[in-house]
């Protein structure tokens, strides 16, 4: 009878997917419990609703408590165990003939009460088995978890890789469209040094395409590294506690190894190559803006707030994204709705930024710095140690180099389109393509303060 009871009592702690005992059992919201690990290779690739192994029922959560009472249930279950193996011969001193419920941290080994307070032992850290087995499974759950948020942080940034390739592609294009389209401007016929600027162009595009294609491989061979350490863990997890207490402390040691070289990802920059002429050009049509009305804006979420929202993947944790501050923002009283105007602002001690023009009604908006509809502006933002530009309505990265002093902002209302200059470099940062807008605008600046 008490053996049926038993062999119950342990079928209600095997785990459907691995068919050995629950480790961290969780339990899904049809009622079924799993060992959280094999929950979490089972659902790896898969979009939510996930589904119960056992009974398939759809489930809308993959991230799931640990069911206390089935892990209390658990521990006893190899509590007992392990006293019954403590209570074999193999496990009785050979020198006092006691049975070894000492574990012994530092030369990890099993030691009866005598051996302990031997001169051998006597400095040693010293504590039950029992004891000493639930902290060591207790530690390999951390290691497990830990190693997990590894591999769903690879996951990600491969994912955000290959969307990385295609924007990168995509930016070559639309960069090579924007510096023929202003070559030919200044040079209606044919122009070697524009021939030269793209093939340079294509040709820091292509190193920057072969890093990302290497680090891409990097990752996808991490990502195989990942999961095998998981699964060893895995099956660790299910040896008995004697076997865990002696073993575990190497294995912690390689994850923690793996752990730390995790591949990074590419940062993508190109140079701002020159072009002759473009600042001479514009100058022609240069004013200067009257930036009269200024006002501190005190607001969680603020413009460049926005804007690194918009660039960090789901992954980051940035305090800043979400952090309270204050930005400085002025415009010019006047409207522009016909003519060409150009004007250069300095930002050389600036570290969070926006230039460019705005409609009336946006500066009159509560929302504007959650909205850009209807503000084309040209936003640099601060992430670490590095720089990121930005165009708003709508919001695209740029991945160009930030320009170090003055920005060239020139307006055509003709065309209802804006251009920024690299000006030290006398480069092309981006064109709004004609007919951006067909109504009244505003210069506009704004500057993050600390």
């Amino acid at each position: 009878m008490e053996t049926n009871i038993s062999q119950a009592f342990q079928k209600e702690l095997t785990c459907f997917i691995c068919l050995s005992c629950l480790i961290e059992p969780v339990t899904v919201s049809c009622g079924h419990s799993f060992c959280r690990a094999c929950l979490h290779l089972s659902w790896e690739d898969i979009q939510l609703p996930v589904q119960c192994p056992m009974c398939r029922e759809p489930s809308q959560k993959k991230d799931l408590r640990t069911n206390i009472v089935l892990k209390k249930l658990v521990c006893i279950s190899r509590q007992t165990s392990l006293m019954k193996d403590l209570s074999s011969e193999e496990h009785k001193c050979m020198t006092h003939k006691e049975t070894k419920r000492i574990f012994c941290a530092e030369n990890r080994i099993f030691l009866c009460q005598l051996c302990s307070n031997s001169h051998e032992h006597r400095g040693h850290r010293h504590c039950p088995i029992e004891a000493a087995a639930e902290g060591q499974m207790e530690q390999l759950l951390k290691q497990m978890a830990s190693l997990w948020e590894k591999i769903l942080e690879n996951q990600e940034n491969l994912k955000a890789e290959n969307r990385m390739t295609t924007l990168w592609m995509d930016y070559l294009t639309l960069r090579e469209e924007m510096i023929r389209t202003e070559y030919r401007k200044l040079h209606p016929l044919f122009c070697e040094e524009e021939e030269k600027h793209i093939e340079s162009m294509r040709n820091e595009g292509q190193r920057v395409l072969e890093k990302l294609r290497t680090s891409e491989a990097m990752m996808i061979q991490k990502r195989k590294e990942l999961r095998e350490t998981y699964q060893k863990l895995m099956a660790m997890s299910q040896e008995p506690y004697v076997v865990l207490l002696q073993v575990l402390d190497d294995i912690i040691r390689r994850n923690e190894s793996l752990q730390l070289s995790m591949p990074q990802a590419v940062k993508l920059e190109l140079n701002a190559l020159p072009i002759t002429g473009l600042i001479e050009n514009y100058k022609h049509f240069q004013v200067h803006i009257f930036f009269e009305n200024i006002i501190v804006l005190y607001y969680k979420m603020n413009l460049f707030n926005v804007m690194r929202r918009f660039i960090f993947t789901p992954h980051h944790k940035d305090t800043s994204v979400n952090s309270a501050g204050s930005c400085l923002a002025c415009w010019g009283s006047q409207s522009f709705i016909s003519g060409k105007y150009y004007w250069e602002l300095e930002l050389k001690d600036s570290w969070d930024w926006a230039v460019g023009v705005c409609k009336d009604s946006w500066l009159r908006s509560r929302n504007q710095m959650n909205e850009c509809e209807g503000a084309f502006l040209l936003v640099c933002v601060k992430e670490g140690n590095q720089y990121s530009l930005l165009t708003t309505c709508p919001v695209f990265q740029h991945y160009i180099e930030k320009p170090l002093g003055r920005v060239g902002v020139f307006l055509d209302c003709e065309d209802g389109c804006l251009s920024f200059m690299n000006v030290a470099k006398s480069s092309l940062i981006y064109r709004y393509p004609p007919d951006t807008f067909n109504y009244p605008v505003k210069p506009y600046f704004s500057r993050g303060q600390t």
